[in-house]
């Protein structure tokens, strides 16, 4: 058998985007499960290290109560009015009320739109699916995509875009899609 230039030439190329296509896919995974550990977890680690073969991902986090704003969340807690008393949050959604939360899959950035300037994955009055992505949280420059966990109608977007937010704060809330 004989190979001409052109074969070798294809051949590596074909090696080649092989060798990309598994270096995604092993980026993808190593992401993921970076993404699973840190959802588990009250507040940031000091460090999160992880190496899968020739993929490696560190992040690290300022150490609590470093220059770094508090997020609102803590503002609107530490919060007074002007009769000295504390202002109260929000009440807490119930379901019994008809309207599920979307919670924040970690602390983080939450953004509605997938780049700045771009449309909203969603809006108030549309009808997602399970499994759809409705917004992205950013951590430590990793983006993980916020999907409803169920159909439903997005009733109200309660997290704004760019808030800071905490892991499983409400960021949308989905009514049921017939309208109950």
């Amino acid at each position: 058998m004989t190979l001409t230039a052109d074969a070798v030439a294809q051949h590596e190329r074909d090696r080649s985007a092989q060798n990309v296509t598994d270096l995604i896919e092993l980026i993808e995974a190593v992401r993921d499960n970076a993404a699973r550990l840190l959802s588990g977890v009250p507040h940031p680690p000091a460090s999160l290290r992880l190496r899968a073969g020739a993929v490696a991902v560190e992040l690290e986090w300022p150490p609590a109560g470093a220059d770094r704003p508090a997020p609102p969340s803590a503002l609107n807690g530490a919060a007074e009015n002007a009769a000295g008393e504390r202002a109260s949050s929000p009440p807490p959604v119930r379901e019994e009320d008809g309207l599920f939360p979307v919670p924040s899959p970690s602390v983080g950035v939450f953004y509605r739109a997938p780049e700045p300037d771009a449309a909203p994955f969603v809006s108030v009055g549309d009808t997602v699916a399970r499994g759809q992505q409705v917004g992205i949280v950013e951590v430590m420059k990793l983006m993980l995509p916020v999907e409803a966990d169920r159909a439903g109608r997005v009733a109200e977007i309660v997290a704004r875009d760019g808030a800071e937010v905490e892991y499983g704060e409400p960021l949308l809330l989905l009514a049921d899609p017939a309208g109950r």
